[in-house]
This record gives structure tokens, C-alpha cells and sequence, in this order.
């Protein structure tokens, strides 16, 4: 049976028709936890959320190929590009590697899937498989001029992007405001982020 499926664009504050990029065949790609802890409730329900979605989609028909990223390296106590790396800190306090820290909060976070009946994404992928692909994109972002190095690392310059923040309707103003000039960071912007 296929349904009429419709979801939100917030690019066009629209309920829009589904239409697939493939006759028959839909890309899901979805972000993952950053595996420094244990699951709880709260992130769970994005899962859940994402498990609704896929099922959908099933039964109207569609291949789903699902992609799901863990955040295994790289991902610091602060939102404003500054502090230690969550995993470092964890592996620290618990005295373990944070290879070690990142398989045992990955299977936590697997095991809970499972047990909510939640269907695995079919590619899971941590970030320290990706490196070089990261890496590769990261010189082919500097090679278009839209970086610049700072003593703590290489950032994305917004202000050379006009349309930064119009997916989500957001001017440069609020976000500025948003973000707040207290971080410390050479940033040249406080919407510029580490890349």
C-alpha cells in the first residue's frame, strides 16, 4: 500500500510531498551519538524518532539504505570550538584508552537500540574510519578559500558564505548573539566553527 507521504521542509516552511532522489529507493542518512557515556532516555528518542521514519518508509515501498555516523574522536566539552575532547576526558577519568571508552559506549548504545526494537542502521560508521576522507574535504574546502588557521586549528570563515544560516532561517545577527564573543579561540567570527 503506498501512502502519501509528506513531511516539513524547513527550507520552505512547507508540508511538501515526499518524492525520492531514486524511483524506489531512498539514502537515510542520520547523526549518531558521541560515545563518551552511557545512553539515556533523552537520546534514545531521537533514534526512535529516526526508526518511525525508516519503518515508514519501508512500507510504502522503498529500499532504505541507512547510514548512521558515531562520533568516536574530535568532539570538545565546549559548543564554542574550545575545552578537551569528550573522549580523552572520559578515557582519563576512567582510566582506559579512548579506543576503549568508544567500543564500550558504542555497544551500550547498540544494546539499547535493540532492546527498544529500533532496526539497525545498515552502515554504522565511527569518524576514526573516516580520516582521510575528512581530511581530503577539509583541503578541498581551503583550496576554495573559505578557511583559515588559527594556533588551535583550521576554521570555516561564515562570513565568506552570504547564505550561512538560511536553511534554518537564521541571520548572522542572531547567531552572533547566539554564540557570544567569550571564547578565547582566534576565531575571526563567533559563528565560525572548526573544520
Amino acid at each position: 500500500m503506498k501512502y502519501d507521504l509528506r513531511f516539513y521542509n524547513t527550507l520552505s516552511k512547507e508540508i511538501e510531498e515526499f518524492k525520492s532522489l531514486e524511483e524506489g529507493r531512498v539514502g537515510l542518512y542520520t547523526c549518531g551519538p558521541t560515545v563518551y557515556g552511557y545512553t539515556h532516555i533523552g537520546h534514545l528518542r531521537t533514534y526512535v524518532l529516526y526508526d518511525i521514519i525508516k519503518r515508514v518508509l519501508l512500507a510504502d515501498g522503498y529500499k532504505v539504505k541507512h547510514v548512521m555516523n558515531i562520533t568516536d574522536v574530535g568532539h570538545l566539552t565546549s559548543d564554542a570550538d574550545s575545552g578537551e575532547d569528550k573522549m580523552e576526558k572520559e578515557a582519563a577519568k576512567e582510566n582506559k584508552s579512548a579506543w576503549e571508552i568508544a567500543e564500550f559506549y558504542t555497544n551500550d548504545f547498540i544494546e539499547n537500540l535493540n532492546k527498544l526494537n529500533i532496526i539497525l542502521p545498515e552502515v554504522i560508521s565511527p569518524a576514526t574510519k573516516h580520516i582521510e576522507e575528512q581530511i581530503a574535504m577539509v583541503k578541498k574546502i581551503e583550496q576554495a578559500g573559505f578557511t583559515y588557521a588559527t594556533l588551535d586549528g583550521i576554521y570555516f570563515d561564515t562570513s565568506k558564505l552570504p547564505s550561512y544560516g538560511f536553511p534554518g532561517r537564521q541571520n548572522s545577527e542572531d547567531m552572533q548573539a547566539r554564540e557570544g564573543l567569550e571564547n578565547s579561540s582566534e576565531k575571526k567570527n563567533p559563528t565560525d566553527f572548526a573544520v
